[in-house]
Parts: structure tokens; sequence; C-alpha cells
């Protein structure tokens, strides 16, 4: 039985192959740089700014419905050559991004792209190969893993500024897409495989040897599959509008510019240390034991913007209390799937829980827009938040103890499960 050191010792290089994979794969990248879209597509086209910016709908749906397919194919061929085929092509179709001509459903139709082939270079993909370096320390590298997310804020969004202002928007689109082409893919080529048959952790294994885990279609029966997705959908309804629109609604309880930069760092600081917090807890904890109090923190911001003379120094602890429950809940996705259903059909199985989170977060700046629109504020959208976050934490109390078996009937499973006391190294 391999020790944390030893996991580590031999896992660190793909783990760090798989974090620049994540960080400059498709799930930060367009994030980071659609809003210095708007002014110069506006000025040039003269589209609206709901126009340039539902792409990111388009785009997150889209890759919320391919995921599964994703990750079916990584099970089958495994990770390396869907997570490097997809990267590459990642690369490609933003690039091509700038080819745009003066017409929307082109546009679209290029982000549509965008979405069908880089859903690969996202966790889906790269989170199946840590789970099989990692045990004892799982928790802790999925965090390392999933904080490749927090990287591109920290340079992209000045690079996309630089170029912009240089070299036009065009030229943004293939000069930020020379990342994932120019340097994961290179490292990722050099680095990142899959664990043989004897470097796998023997915890994974079952007695002939092979990767254990359930199929899609007893995971699909299994009520657990159900309230983690469940559980998942509250989460990123109730945060992905908050995220996106946390400069308006602060702005909308006076607060300048400034101030709400400010916010969004204690934001992204949350997220960082969320990840890493998170995944040491998993390690030592039960997993529903961390989640229900970490997911109820966003409760506590919602709470504070609905006050009334809010002072500042709170606001900056309500973006730090969200951005951790978000830290918390991207590394909850990708364990929960690896300890409740294994791993022989890992990809398949949190493909179909990642839909949860693509759709959810696709559609919360929806829903958070149009109640500001209908109703002159975000009060009511943030107010039902709260309970979104609390029911979301509160529903994984019931997965109850962890599998040490998979078998093709889920009752059976039960009878041999536990939840893990303090970690033994």
């Amino acid at each position: 039985m391999k020790s944390k050191f030893e996991e580590f010792s031999t896992g660190w290089k793909v783990l760090f192959a798989a974090f620049l994979g994540v960080a400059l794969g498709a799930s930060p990248l367009p994030y980071n740089i659609i809003g210095f879209t708007v002014a110069p597509l506006s000025q040039e086209f003269g589209w609206t700014t709901t126009q340039i910016v539902f792409p990111i709908t388009i785009f997150g749906i889209t890759a919320s419905f391919m995921a599964p397919l994703l990750g079916w194919l990584a099970d089958k061929y495994g990770v390396r050559p869907v997570a490097l085929w997809s990267l590459f092509a990642f690369g490609l179709s933003f690039a091509a991004i700038s080819l745009t001509p003066a017409s929307l459903p082109v546009y679209y139709g290029l982000w549509l792209m965008v979405g069908l082939v880089g859903i690969g270079s996202t966790p889906v993909t790269w989170s199946r190969a840590i789970n099989m370096w990692f045990f004892k320390s799982r928790g802790l590298a999925l965090g390392l893993l999933l904080m490749g997310t927090s990287l591109p804020p920290l340079f992209i969004p000045h690079i996309a500024v630089w170029a912009i202002e240089n070299e036009g928007w065009r030229s943004m689109f293939y000069i930020v897409a020379l990342f994932p082409l120019l340097i994961a893919l290179p490292v990722c080529l050099w680095l990142f495989r899959e664990p043989t048959a004897d470097e796998l952790p023997k915890e994974i294994k079952n007695a002939t040897g092979k990767v254990s885990g359930v199929t899609l279609s007893v995971a699909l029966k299994d009520y657990r599959f159900w309230i983690i997705w469940v559980s998942i959908m509250l989460i990123a309804i109730a945060f992905g509008g908050a995220f996106i629109n946390m400069v308006p609604i602060l702005a909308d309880r006076g607060f300048t510019l400034s101030q709400s930069a400010t916010v969004m760092s204690a934001l992204g600081i949350g997220i960082f240390s969320g990840r890493i917090i998170t995944g040491m807890l998993l390690d030592r904890f039960w997993a529903s034991f961390v989640a229900f109090p970490l997911l109820c923190l966003p409760a506590i911001t919602g709470i504070i913007l609905l006050g009334d003379d809010i002072l500042f120094p709170m606001v900056i602890m309500a973006g730090l209390f969200l951005g951790f429950a978000a830290g918390a809940e991207s590394d909850l996705i990708a364990y929960l799937s690896g300890r409740y259903f294994g791993m022989a059909n890992y990809g398949k199985i949190y493909g179909m829980l990642y839909m949860a989170f693509g759709i959810g977060s696709a559609l919360s700046p929806l829903i958070y827009a149009y109640v500001r629109d209908t109703t002159g504020s975000y009060d009511q959208m943030i107010f039902a938040s709260i309970f979104l976050f609390i029911a979301g934490g509160a529903l994984l109390l019931l997965l109850g103890k962890y599998p040490t078996t998979f078998g093709d009937d889920p009752s059976k499973e039960l009878a041999a499960t536990q939840i893990p006391e303090v970690a033994k190294s």
C-alpha cells in the first residue's frame, strides 16, 4: 500500500502536466476573455452586450452535454489521447474565432465548435488520471489539479487587454490560443499518462487486479448519484450568477468599481484556498461532513448582501465565503465520483455529474439578470440562493457510507461500506 509521500513521488509529474492542461484548457480561458470583447465587437459590428456574451451560455451548455461522451471516450481509449487531442482542437477552434465575420450565426457557430471539441481539455478528463494515480492523498491532489482554473485570471486578462489595444480583438484570440498549443500541449505530450497496472493504488483495483467501479447504468439507478446531481445543480444555479453579476450587485449597493475589484480578488483567493483546504479535509474526513458547512458559507454571503448599510469589510468577507464554497464544490464533484462509483467508468459518470454543473452555471447568470430586469434588484435571487446553498449542502448528508466494493447491485454495496475515520498515513 503506497503512502501519501509515495503517491506524490510517483505521480507529481502527471499532476503538474494535468494542472497545466486544466489551466490552459477550455474550462477557464473563455470566461477570462469574453468580457474584454464587448467593446471592440460592439464598435465593429454594432452588436449588443447580450449578443456578444451569449456565446458563453452556448459554450457552457454545449460542453455540458458533450461531457459524458468525452468521459466515455476517456474510459474506453484512455485519458491521454482524448485530453491531448481535445486540447489541440480547443486551441485551433479558439483561434478560429478571430475569423468572425459580421454574422451572429457564424459567431455563435464558432463558439459552438469550441464547446464541442474543448470539453475534453477540462477536468472531465484530467481528473480521471489523477484519481487513478492517487488514493490516500486524492483530495489534495484533486485540489492541486483544480487550482489550474485559478491561474489564468492572474495573467490572461492582462494579455487580452494588451493584445486588443495593440493588435486588435482578432489577434487576441489567436494569441491566447497559443497558450494551450505551445505550452500545455508540449508539456502534456512529455509528462502526462495514466498509471500502469503495477502503479495503480491497490484500493481502486478489484480481486482480478483491474480497476473497479460500477457501470453508468448502475450509477443512474443509484439514489446517491441523483443526490449528488441535484446538489451540484442547486449550488451551480446559486453560484454562477452571483459570480458573473457580483460587480453590478455591489454597484446597486453603492460600492465603487475599485471596491468591487477588491471583492472579486477576495473571491479569487477564496476559490484558490477552498480547493486546497477542501482537498486536505477530504483526505481525512467523510466528504459530506466536510461539504455541508463549506457549502453553507455562501448563505452567509447572501445574508450580508441583503443587509442595510453594509460595511466594506463585510462585503470582502462575503466574497471570500462565496469563492471558498466554489472551490470546495469543484473538488467534491471529482472526489465523490471516484469514491462512490469507482474508476472503471469514471469518465462517463463524472461527465453526467459535470452536466449538472455546466448547465446550472450557464443558466444562472441569465436567471440573475432576469430577476434584476423584472424586479429592479437582485434581492429576490440572492434570497433564493441562501436556501439553494443550504439545500445543496444538506443533500450530501444523505449519501451514506463510502462503498468498499463495487457490484452490479447498489443495494449489495451498502453492506460493505464505511465512513472513514481520520486517514492513516
